[in-house]
């Protein structure tokens, strides 16, 4: 019998780890001066513990609150590209920071939040972000990314 993998979330430390870098994380996030205006009317606390239920899905841990579609929480933001790269600029300086954590795994986090950068920026779903699937000669997923109980994380090419 073989044993099944431990998951990346385990890996990094599960969720005292998780947790730990969302706070790290959002100190840095919201003290950046281009990033600080989108969090202006939200709830710290709230944003907090729905980016640690995402990563903990993004990263195969478990997942206790229903359905979160990406899209439609960041919809109409006006989030661009720029604004996604310093995001994940400041979860890479957490991460580096992060002594428990090996470089292989921490750039597995990135790779995997940064998958979602079409819906956070509002661009999914738009042609041009399958090029490699189909280079590859594969067939694009194009569904949308929802969080669930269900671990539905459907990015890339089947």
């Amino acid at each position: 019998m073989s044993e099944t993998p431990e998951s990346l979330y385990d890996r990094i430390g599960g969720a005292e780890t998780v947790s730990r870098l969302i706070d790290a994380f959002y100190a840095r996030v919201l003290n950046d001066p281009e990033l600080r205006p989108f969090f202006e009317n939200t709830s710290v606390e709230r944003l907090t513990e729905m980016q640690k239920e995402f990563f903990s899905a993004a990263l195969d841990g478990p997942v206790h609150h229903s359905d979160l579609d990406l899209a439609h929480v960041h919809h109409g933001r006006g989030i661009e590209r720029s604004h996604f790269t310093r995001f994940v600029n400041h979860l890479i300086g957490v991460l580096e920071e992060a002594d428990v954590i090996s470089k292989r795994d921490a750039m597995e986090v990135v790779h995997r939040i940064s998958t979602f950068v079409d819906e956070i920026t509002g661009r999914a779903g738009t042609s041009g972000d399958w090029t490699a699937c189909e280079y590859a000669g594969a067939r694009p997923i194009r569904r949308r990314t929802v969080i669930s109980r269900r671990h539905v994380l459907r990015r890339g090419c089947e």
